[in-house]
């Protein structure tokens, strides 16, 4: 069974991980959540789940208003055609629905086998708000504690400036990135 809210604030606290968690409407997109959750400091993400041609799943966690190139990011990484998980897989393996996605999910063990992939940039950030498995709650976490979290997780991320593979990629098509 994938873990519910209320696991994941039990795994935290068990960590010694602070978290404070606010309600608001569900919101399914980025623009809905930054229209539903008022002004919660620190930053904010985007989260995009992805299959790789072979076979493999990919979490990639971007500041919110960052583009994410996927082909920049496929060579970026030098992993097999990315492309968007389907709702299925999603659930099976991050056992959320679409709109939910977190990296939170990561706790859940069908997820052991999820790369990674964390924007630099999000890090610049103090607190980091991601939804706590459902999208009609943000929860709070500090940097130093979210990275803990990760780490009990056994999931290593792949630290990537998202923003300059981007513009690297549409400077070298002669682009506006």
């Amino acid at each position: 069974m994938p873990m519910t809210d209320l696991d994941l604030f039990a795994r935290l606290d068990a960590l010694g991980l602070a978290h404070r968690t606010v309600a608001h409407d569900a919101a399914h997109t980025v623009e809905e959540a930054q229209a539903l959750r008022g002004q919660l400091p620190g930053g904010h993400a985007k989260n995009l789940f992805l299959k790789d041609r072979k076979g493999g799943f990919w979490l990639v966690v971007a500041e919110e208003n960052v583009r994410v190139d996927l082909t920049a990011l496929e060579k970026h990484l030098g992993a097999p055609r990315l492309s968007f998980g389907t709702p299925e897989a999603m659930l099976a393996i991050l056992g959320v629905t679409p709109g939910s996605v977190t990296p939170f999910t990561l706790a859940n063990e069908s997820a052991a086998g999820v790369r990674l992939v964390l924007d630099s940039g999000l890090l610049a950030f103090d607190p980091l708000n991601f939804h706590p498995l459902r999208n009609d709650r943000t929860t709070a976490i500090a940097r130093a504690d979210f990275l803990r979290f990760l780490e009990a997780t056994g999931h290593v991320p792949a630290l990537v400036d998202l923003a300059a593979v981007t513009a690297a990629r549409a400077a070298a098509k002669g682009e506006a990135p």
